[in-house]
């Protein structure tokens, strides 16, 4: 098979969450444990730091990788969704995994993940811990897919876990209250292995409490370790005065990256590399920190987080998909001086628009689209559900032809927003 051919039994073949939604979910860990134990158990041969999360997950394992290249030590990177190339979510020293290496581990492994029946997922996630071994990766951040507990990464065994929040997103696989999903998230916390949370809330710590506590595992709560004291929009990117809990000690952090709700990802990422150099074998000097931090996105290609694709009229697209992530959206762009406010608004069917419509800013004209996708929400339903709440607009079924038309109405002082769904940034990038 040459690439295009492999991509296509990858997407065909196996079930694919992106494409199929909740019919592709395989919980459960026996496949992967399997296929890893036939391929040599791969992801024993580094050091692993495990990130699960409803929001924010991304970009925290996104610099926290930066950091640990800036450091020295050669890095994988396993991250999902991708957003325009397959081999984004599979990275080392921020290089995407070559074409011929896809090909070449579907070739060998192919009637091995057919007997078994492996999901998309789990095939990607295997197939990242074979590439790792291969180019003598040092270090490895892996992002779950979805959930923890039951997520296909879940085999691994981290040097420590990270909990970035819990909100409200896959709740017909992860359950339908913040105790229930953070059960869920807190599944990744293994024995004796400490659980970083970046975002501590009184309504599901004790759910996390209690999980590490029969694992014996210490809980650090990164907003008790970093305080941001002041956050500065500088260029592109931003500068946080942050402040170290346990000595006062004070430092400027700047990052490649925009977004207010980059507060709580700094904080989470700070506070995780700090572990790691005072608690484990890996060493991170201040300088590596910073340059680290300063070069996230640039050192790993990170895309789709508050990303500005144009000035006048400002355009900006981002990936928050669930109420969590569209709340920091919507205040967000509150936030950023416009006049008239075009948003090119998409959504996958699954989601649970009840709690997500009404936080979107009522004043704007919506463009209502869908993504090229199986689990897309057609534009003529998101249209009509919107307007319940008050939302007005127009339908415009493609994704390019979307943003033309919400190009073709602003005008230079105006905001265009392009989001709700992962695939809608995908395509307007």
């Amino acid at each position: 098979m040459n690439y295009t051919q492999t991509l296509e039994f990858l997407f065909q073949s196996l079930p694919a969450f992106e494409s199929k939604g909740a019919t592709a979910y395989k919980p459960g860990l026996e496949r992967i444990v399997a296929f890893c134990r036939h391929m040599g158990n791969p992801q024993r041969n580094f050091f692993t730091i495990h990130v699960a999360g409803t929001n924010g997950k991304g970009s925290v394992s996104h610099i926290i990788a930066s950091v640990l290249q800036q450091a020295g030590y050669r890095t994988g990177l396993f991250t999902s969704p991708h957003l325009q190339d397959f081999r984004e979510r599979i990275r080392v020293d921020g290089e995407m995994i070559p074409k011929q290496k896809v090909v070449n581990f579907v070739d060998k492994h192919h009637q091995k993940m057919v007997e078994l029946e492996l999901s998309f997922f789990e095939m990607t996630a295997a197939m990242a811990f074979d590439y790792f071994a291969q180019s003598d990766v040092e270090v490895a951040v892996i992002e779950t897919g979805l959930g923890g507990r039951l997520d296909a990464t879940n085999l691994i065994v981290p040097i420590v876990s990270v909990i970035t929040n819990i909100g409200m997103d896959h709740t017909a696989l992860l359950g339908d209250t913040l105790q229930k999903i953070a059960a869920e998230k807190a599944g990744i916390i293994k024995k004796s292995i400490p659980v970083v949370v970046g975002e501590g809330d009184a309504r599901y710590n004790t759910v996390i409490e209690q999980a590490a506590a029969a694992n014996k595992s210490k809980v650090v709560y990164a907003e008790e370790e970093f305080a941001c004291d002041e956050q500065l929009s500088e260029g592109a990117g931003q500068l946080f005065r942050v402040r170290r809990t346990r000595d006062g000690h004070r430092f400027d952090l700047r990052v490649d990256l925009a977004g207010t709700y980059q507060r709580h990802n700094i904080i989470t990422a700070s506070t995780t590399c700090d572990f790691l150099h005072q608690e484990t074998p890996l060493t991170i000097s201040r300088r590596a920190f910073l340059e680290g931090v300063r070069n996230a996105a640039a050192h790993t290609s990170l895309r789709g987080r508050w990303q500005q694709l144009s000035d006048k009229p400002l355009t900006i697209c981002d990936t928050g998909h669930n109420a969590h992530g569209i709340a920091c959206v919507a205040e967000q762009i509150r936030a950023t001086p416009h006049r008239a406010l075009y948003c090119v608004i998409g959504f996958v069917r699954d989601k649970d628009l009840a709690h997500i419509l009404p936080l979107l800013p009522r004043d704007a004209h919506y463009i209502f689209t869908q993504a090229r996708t199986e689990r897309a929400l057609p534009a003529a339903e998101l249209t009509a559900k919107a307007a319940i709440y008050g939302l007005r607009g127009e339908a415009v079924p493609e994704v390019p032809a979307a943003v033309a038309r919400a190009r073709e109405l602003a005008a230079q002082e105006d905001m265009i927003f392009i989001g709700g769904s992962t695939y809608v940034v995908a395509e307007a990038l």
